[in-house]
C-alpha cells in the first residue's frame, strides 16, 4: 500500500512524521512518498521535494514562487498517472494542496484532508473545493465536524494532532533545573516560527516587556525563537534595550513550562500553551490595509486564537457581525488576543503584570485553562486518523444528500441554515 503525503508547513511536517509513524505500526507495509519536511523524512516517508521550504505567506510571496509550485504540481501529477498510489494525504497548507487534490481526483485517487484549512474562520465559501475534491475531511476541532456536514463534506473528528506531539515531549531536566534557581519570575515570549512573524510581532513584545518590567521589578523573560535566523534577529533587538532577556533556540517546551505567564504569536503553540495551563496574552500584528479587509470581510469567527474558540459556546459570528479586538482582548476571554495594526503594548503589560501581581486572579485562569485542557486536550489523533485512512483506502464514498445534523438546534440556526442552502 503506498499513500502519497503533501505537506508544506514546518508545524505540518511534525504532524505528517506522527501519522507516518502510526500508519507504519498498523499497518507495516505501508510506504509513504510525497511533499514533507525534515521529519516526515526522519521516519521513513521518501521525499520527493521539501515543500517546507516554500512555506510561505501573503499573495505576492505566493505568486514570486508561483513557478516551483507548478513543477511540484506537475511531477504530482505525471507520478499519479504512472504509480497510482491508493491514496493521498493533505495536511493544512491550502492553495497548493488544492492543485494535488484536483490531480489526484483526475486519476480516482481517494484524498485525505487531515488537519482541515479553518476556511470556517476566513474563507466559507471555499468548502465547495472541499467537497468537490476531498473524499474524508478529518476534523481536528470539535465544532468542525458540524460546519463540514452541514456543507455536504464527509467530515470526522480525530483530535487535534498537536497534543500527541506535546504528551510526547521529553523535557531537558538539567536545562529545567538550572533555568529555575535563577532569581526573578519567568515570562516566556513566543514570537511565532515563520520569519515574517518574528518581524511584525518581536518589536512589540520587546515594548511590552519593559512596561512589564517597570511595573514589576522581580520579572526577567526569555525568547523561544525557532532557529538560529530569527535567533539573531532577537538578538539584535535585545542589545538595544536595558533588559533582562535571554534567547534560546530548541527550548520552546521549556520555556513553556518554565514561564509563569507568556506573550505568544497566534498559532498553534496555543494548544501547547493551553496544554501547560499557562496564562498567556497573544499578539498578531498586521499592515492597516490587512487588518481592514480581514476583520470586515474574512473573518468569521469571534477569535482568531485556538484555544479562545475551543472555550467558546458559539465560536461563529452571527451574519453581518464584525470581529472585535476589544471583546476579543477582555478579561473573560481566556487568552486575551490583540489581532492589530496599533500600538497595544500597553494592554498587554497591563494584562501580564495583573497575573505576575495579583496571585488570586492568576489562580483563577489556572484552573480555567485546567479545565479546558480536561475537556480538549486528549491524545490519540495520530491513531485515530491513521486507523481511519487504513479503514477507507479502496472503499468508495457515497455522496451525501444532506446535513447530517438538526440545524436548529445549533446555535444561529438561520444563518447556518442560509448557508448551507446556497453552499449545497
Amino acid at each position: 500500500m503506498r499513500i502519497f503525503f503533501s505537506v508544506g508547513e514546518p508545524s505540518g511536517d511534525l504532524h505528517g512524521a506522527n501519522l507516518i509513524k502510526e500508519l507504519r505500526q498498523q499497518n507495516p507495509a505501508v510506504e509513504c512518498v510525497g511533499y514533507g519536511g525534515p521529519k516526515m523524512a526522519a521516519v521513513g516517508c521518501q521525499l520527493h521535494a521539501d515543500l517546507t521550504q516554500l512555506a510561505v505567506m501573503w499573495f505576492l510571496r505566493v505568486l514570486l514562487n508561483l513557478h516551483h509550485f507548478w513543477r511540484l504540481y506537475r511531477r504530482a501529477k505525471d507520478y499519479f498517472r504512472d504509480e497510482r498510489p491508493d491514496g493521498v494525504v493533505l495536511i493544512d497548507y491550502p492553495g497548493f494542496n488544492w492543485w494535488i487534490a484536483r490531480a489526484a481526483k483526475t486519476y480516482g485517487i481517494p484524498v485525505f484532508y487531515y488537519g482541515v484549512p479553518q476556511m470556517w474562520a476566513w474563507a466559507p465559501w471555499r468548502v465547495r473545493k472541499m467537497r468537490r475534491l476531498v473524499d474524508h475531511v478529518l476534523c481536528k476541532l470539535p465544532f468542525e465536524v458540524d460546519w463540514y456536514k452541514s456543507r455536504q463534506c464527509h467530515a470526522t473528528y480525530v483530535g487535534h494532532p498537536y497534543f500527541d506531539e506535546v504528551q510526547r515531549q521529553r523535557l531537558d531536566q538539567a536545562f529545567l533545573d538550572e533555568q529555575s534557581r535563577r532569581p526573578g519570575r519567568l515570562v516566556t515570549i513566543l514570537p511565532g516560527s515563520r520569519t515574517q512573524e518574528v518581524a511584525k510581532n518581536l518589536a512589540s513584545f520587546l515594548k511590552a516587556a519593559c512596561e512589564i518590567r517597570r511595573r514589576v521589578t522581580d520579572v526577567r523573560f526569555a525568547i523561544a525563537s525557532f532557529n538560529e535566523k530569527q535567533a539573531a534577529m532577537a538578538r539584535e533587538q535585545v542589545a538595544a534595550l536595558d533588559l533582562p532577556v535571554d534567547v534560546f533556540t530548541g527550548r520552546t517546551p521549556e520555556l513553556i513550562r518554565l514561564g509563569r505567564c507568556c506573550l505568544a504569536c497566534s498559532g498553534s503553540v496555543s494548544l501547547e500553551l493551553l496544554y501547560h495551563a499557562k496564562p498567556t496574552v497573544i499578539l498578531y500584528r498586521v499592515g492597516w490595509f490587512a487588518y481592514t479587509v480581514a476583520r470586515n470581510l474574512f473573518i468569521k469567527v469571534k477569535f482568531i486564537t485556538l484555544v479562545n474558540l475551543l472555550a467558546a459556546d458559539d465560536p461563529f459570528l452571527r451574519r453581518g457581525a464584525r470581529y472585535e479586538p476589544r471583546a476579543a482582548a477582555g478579561r473573560g476571554v481566556l487568552f486575551p488576543e490583540h489581532l492589530t495594526y496599533e500600538d497595544r503594548t500597553q494592554q498587554m503589560a497591563e494584562q501580564i503584570a495583573a497575573w505576575l501581581s495579583d496571585e488570586s486572579r492568576y489562580e483563577r485562569r489556572v484552573r480555567e485553562l485546567q479545565e479546558l485542557k480536561r475537556q480538549h486536550a486528549r491524545g490519540g489523533a495520530s491513531s485515530r486518523a491513521a486507523g481511519y485512512i487504513l479503514r477507507h483506502i479502496g472503499l468508495d464514498t457515497p455522496p451525501l444528500s444532506g446535513p447530517h445534523f438538526d440545524l436548529s438546534t445549533m446555535p444561529n440556526a438561520d444563518q447556518r441554515r442560509a448557508e448551507t442552502e446556497k453552499s449545497a
